[in-house]
């Protein structure tokens, strides 16, 4: 624990263990042929929202697995894919850190920093985040780019998936980058396609709503028409009344006429 922070080591994609001067060493010493001015390493921030941080688990140590996870399988896949040169998180060079910061009592928030070498792990490839993509197989000394804009919505739509989070579309990457960077025309069909899918959102609901109180008031239809049911196969048939009166005579009759010689013997 410091400064209120719990911190855990670093990891990477088959390590949960590193140490901090390992960390140093491995990026200090991944940056051949890079100039004086060229960035040596980048870092990349996941900080789920409070929202977010309850799907990750209920415990520090669910969440932590759960961070990791993502970050290995999904954050640093799509990375990889985004510089469209045919890489995998196996190819990154890379080393992550979990914080927990502790606010309040009953309350914190975690988030990740992931420091990413400027190389690629064999130390033969230029790999830069900010270089813009273009569509086009070479932007100046680094091919393709990097799409930071897919990027973004990638790494959303699979923690949604990863976690089952259901994201209110005003908490979209597209809509927040919209109303950031939009022009009017394109602020103003986002807010209406936000709308729309609230409304969409709402009306399942009521129909879901609608269809589970429907369905206790149907088994108790069901029930009370059983009981009815019951209730009407024990009344006695009128038409054979008759008959069962002149039965049940007959049956107290038959024990007197057998009394008559019962006891005699010959």
């Amino acid at each position: 624990m410091k400064n209120g922070q719990e911190v855990q080591p670093f990891f990477n994609n088959s390590r949960d263990y590193i140490s901090a001067q390992e960390v140093t060493f491995k990026i200090d010493n991944n940056k051949a042929k890079l100039s004086r001015n060229d960035a040596k390493f980048y870092v990349i921030t996941v900080s789920p929202s409070s929202r977010e941080l309850e799907k990750m688990g209920k415990t520090e140590k669910e969440q932590a697995e759960a961070m990791r996870k993502y970050v290995r399988d999904d954050v640093m896949q799509h990375y990889a894919e985004g510089f469209g040169k045919g890489l995998n998180k196996e190819d990154i060079e890379y080393y992550g850190k979990i914080h927990f910061e502790r606010k309040g009592a009953d309350r914190y928030d975690m988030h990740a920093h992931i420091i990413v070498s400027r190389k690629d792990r064999s130390n033969t490839r230029k790999l830069s985040p900010k270089t813009n993509h273009t569509g086009k197989k070479n932007c100046g000394n680094v091919k393709g780019g990097f799409d930071r804009t897919d990027f973004f919505r990638k790494c959303e739509s699979s923690f949604d998936k990863r976690t089952g989070y259901d994201r209110a579309p005003e908490q979209t990457f597209d809509y927040l980058n919209t109303m950031k960077n939009g022009s009017p025309k394109e602020i103003f069909q986002k807010k209406e396609w936000a709308e729309r899918v609230n409304h969409e959102r709402l009306e399942k609901m009521k129909a879901e709503w609608s269809r589970d109180l429907q369905e206790p008031r149907q088994e108790q239809g069901r029930e009370e028409i059983q009981q009815q049911g019951n209730s009407i196969s024990q009344v006695p048939d009128i038409n054979q009344a008759p008959q069962r009166k002149k039965q049940q005579e007959e049956e107290l009759d038959q024990p007197r006429k057998r009394s008559r010689g019962f006891g005699m013997g010959m």
